[in-house]
Formats: C-alpha cells, structure tokens, sequence
C-alpha cells in the first residue's frame, strides 16, 4: 500500500432491519471521517435510498459495482444484489438474515484478496444468519474458516482489552474446554497482537480464574489449581509477563484491570459483562490473530429501537478508527521486521 493512499475501508451491513445502516450513515455524516479512509459499503444504493428516506438521513454517495472503481473522499457503496428490498425495520425476517450474510460474504472475500485494507462489520442477528452457507455461531468463527490464522476474541477500548479463552460456547461445556494447551495458544495470540498491532514491547497480561474465588483451593473446583496455575508458571518460564487466575469477581472492581496491556477471560460473559459495564455504546469488537483485520460495534442489532433515528454510533465510529490505527501499527512493524532480516542478511 502507497504511503499516500488511503486505507480502504470494507463495511458489511448487518441486519439491515436493526441500527446497522443508522450507525453506518451516522458515522459518515460528518465528512471529516472521509479524510481518514475510503469506506465502501457492501450493499445496495436502492436500499440505502430506502432506508435513508425513511430515516430522513442526508448522506452523498457513489455506487459502484466493481471494487476499484471506489472513490477517495466518497461513501462508495458496492451493489452486490439489485433487487428493491423492503424495510421492516425492527423485525428479523428471512431476507434481512440472507443480504446480511451476502453483504459479508462479499466483503471477507475482498478482504481476503485485499482489495481492502480493513473490515468493519455491522451487527447482525445470529439466527435468521443461519443457512446451509452460515453454519457458525458468530462473525469471528466465519472470519476463521475464511482468513489465515486462529482468532481470539477481543473486546476493547484505550485502556482496556479482554480476549476470551472460549467464545461461543454453551456455558456447560467451557471446563471441559479450558485445556493447557488452548490457555497457551490463546495467550500467544494476545501477545502477538499486542506487540505487533498495538506497538507494546512487552506486554503484561493477567488471567482470570474459571471458579468463583479461584476455586479456594479446590473448595468450589479443581480447574484453577489443577489446570490454570501450572499452564500460566510454563508460560511464564517462557520469559512473558503472564500473571493469575485472578478471582474474576474483584479484579474489575479493584481496577486491577489497569495494571496490565490484556487480559484473558475464561468464557464470554466472564468479560464481556463487566466490559460492557465499564464501556458499553463505546468499546470495539477487534478480532485478533487472523492475517487480515476486522472490528466491529460492542453491541447488536438493537431492534427495539430500529428506524427511531436514536441509535448511537459511538462504538460503530470507534471500530473505524480502531481498524485504521490497527493496520497502521501492522503494517509499521512489518515493515520494521523486514528492514531488520533485509539488515542482517546482508551481513
């Protein structure tokens, strides 16, 4: 990528039944936005003439449908269906599940071949998603089958990051989960992001028990002893600044959190409940670990309040500009790391 140009910025649309394509138009109202990123939306001009009308939003755009015919300094959208769609705003229906899943599946694919530099992914219903196409629990599982790599799930904002040890599993099987071996690849994962896409040397990073008070020497369960401790002190012997279980139920409180670069929770509500309290409408989804990058909102599709014109882009408008600054800081110590090897080789 040219120095020069700016970073194109992929957009899937979600649900386009819930605040999805509010957020999205939101964000890109205010045109300073467009001096950081050419953002392309993977969607259809009819629907977002539709949707824009009935929210009484007043926001240019230049379709197109061919990638590189996007234009710097424009809301491009990429026609990918041409049908005229009904709005039912509020209501998951059959269609919306199938464009939302279109929308990114056309998107991964551009950001696999990068011809876009980042991803943003609006919220999308994680059932009427469901097809013989859509057979994950989430956007970060498909992102996986589709990109290089192992993803974590990270949920974050400017002093605060929390990956998950398990993501979306029932509740009744994160124990039989919780392995050495998966407690290990996670925290490489954590380490590798937070030095390489966060720009932080040597990053300190706190675990979280899985059993209430860290089982209390067996009292309330034998995971954190028999299985938590012993993989943490291996870690540690590896020289990186790994440090717990720590009782998940006052390490918030205490701000303990702040002492360190990540954490990583045992099971999803284990952080993202205390995260969302900490930060709701302001946090961002970053999914770590994979060869290509994607953020998203920290909250859904918020139905409820669909076609209201209240929905808050905060977080949509965090997820961009932490995907900008992410790539940055990636391609930086790229290219840090290979004027290093360039160095050493012609000695």
């Amino acid at each position: 990528m040219d120095k020069f140009e700016k970073i194109k910025l992929g957009i899937s649309i979600g649900d386009f039944n819930g605040i999805g394509i509010e957020i999205i138009l939101k964000t890109f109202s205010d045109k300073r936005m467009l001096d950081f990123c050419t953002p392309i939306i993977f969607g259809s001009t009819k629907l977002i003439n539709n949707y824009k009308k009935s929210m009484n939003l007043n926001v240019p755009f230049n379709g197109i449908r061919q990638i590189d015919k996007a234009v710097p300094g424009k809301v491009n959208i990429l026609n990918i269906w041409k049908e005229d769609i009904e709005l039912k705003l509020g209501e998951p229906t059959e269609l919306s599940g199938k464009l939302a899943f279109e929308s990114l599946e056309a998107a991964t694919a551009e950001l696999a071949n990068e011809t876009i530099d980042v991803l943003v992914t609006a919220p999308i219903n994680k059932d009427n998603i469901q097809s013989e196409n859509f057979k994950f629990p989430g956007h970060t599982e498909f992102l996986e089958s589709k990109l290089e790599g192992e993803s974590l799930m990270i949920l974050m904002t400017d002093s605060i990051r929390i990956g998950l040890i398990t993501g979306h599993i029932p509740i009744a099987k994160v124990s039989e989960n919780i392995t050495p071996d998966l407690i290990k690849k996670k925290v490489a994962i954590l380490y590798k992001t937070l030095v390489e896409d966060f720009a932080i040397s040597k990053p300190k990073i706190a675990i979280l028990g899985l059993n209430p008070h860290c089982g209390d020497h067996g009292v309330i369960g034998n995971e954190d002893d028999d299985v938590i401790r012993p993989t943490i002190s291996e870690i540690q012997d590896e020289g990186k600044l790994v440090y717990g279980p720590y009782a998940a139920d006052s390490f918030f409180g205490s701000s303990n959190y702040k002492n360190f670069d990540g954490i990583l929770a045992m099971y999803h509500d284990q952080g993202l409940a205390p995260f969302k309290t900490l930060s709701f409408g302001e946090g961002v989804n970053f999914t770590a670990g994979l060869s290509r990058l994607r953020t998203s909102p920290d909250h859904g599709t918020a139905y409820e309040i669909a076609g209201k014109g209240i929905a808050n882009n905060n977080s949509f408008k965090e997820a961009v500009f932490t995907a900008i600054k992410v790539f940055k800081t990636r391609e930086e110590y790229k290219s840090l790391t290979e004027n290093i090897l360039k160095s050493n080789q012609r000695k």
